[in-house]
């Protein structure tokens, strides 16, 4: 198999990337390889408002791997095993994304470029293939989901001072609110005190969480 492209995001760690896709409006780009960059490949793609995208876990690549793992879902505490989870420790580590498509545009140097939103992949993430969503066979509303019932846990309500935001691009500002309203902490992490950092659109980002509260301490 060869890599058809590399994703652009805004995070280039682990820490802080959503835990699926779609549930943060987070900015992405995807550029093909110099081989895969022709027009006619994308043609008719900006017909459909999402699309997949099969991709690599790139920084989690290994040679051995394990029947269970511990879902951040349940705390970190219960093993599943690794069929009935999405981790990235697997025996081929292939992620599958769903996110939407914002436009295609052209450009000279790296021919077609897919613009998309909603993205849990990390910066650089090389991308394996792309296929359209098709709502009428891809959707199943009322499937039972597991041990994975609930979308989202309680949401965090973020503070942080006036003017804090301004240091990251404006259409930015949204997504890093939204990013840490899904608490980027492992679900065991409770530690009031404890000063986080994540990087962020080549920022870091230092908070703290009591409870419910998520307060914006720095951005560097």
């Amino acid at each position: 198999m060869k890599f058809i492209a590399h994703i652009e995001t805004c995070f280039d760690t682990k820490f802080g990337v959503p835990r699926q896709a779609g549930i943060v409006e987070t900015p992405g780009r995807i550029v093909f390889e110099p081989e895969y960059r022709v027009a006619d490949a994308v043609r008719g793609l900006e017909g459909f408002d999402y699309i997949w995208l099969i991709w690599q876990f790139s920084k989690a690549v290994r040679d051995d791997w394990s029947a269970t793992v511990r879902p951040p879902r349940l705390g970190g505490n219960e093993r599943m095993g690794v069929f009935a989870t999405r981790s990235p420790f697997r025996p081929n580590a292939i992620g599958l994304s769903s996110v939407r498509l914002v436009k295609v545009d052209f450009d000279k140097e790296l021919g077609p470029v897919i613009y998309i939103s909603g993205a849990d992949l990390m910066d650089g993430t090389p991308i394996y293939d792309i296929k359209p969503y098709l709502p009428y066979t891809d959707a199943h509303p009322d499937a039972r989901s597991g041990f994975a019932t609930q979308p989202a846990d309680q949401l965090l309500q973020v503070s942080y001072a006036e003017g804090l935001l301004d240091l990251l691009p404006s259409h930015l500002q949204q997504a890093l609110i939204e990013v840490l309203a899904h608490d980027p902490r492992p679900q065991y992490h409770n530690d009031p005190d404890r000063i986080y950092g994540m990087a962020f659109a080549g920022h870091e980002v230092k908070f703290i969480v009591n409870g419910c509260q998520l307060k914006i301490l720095a951005i560097e």
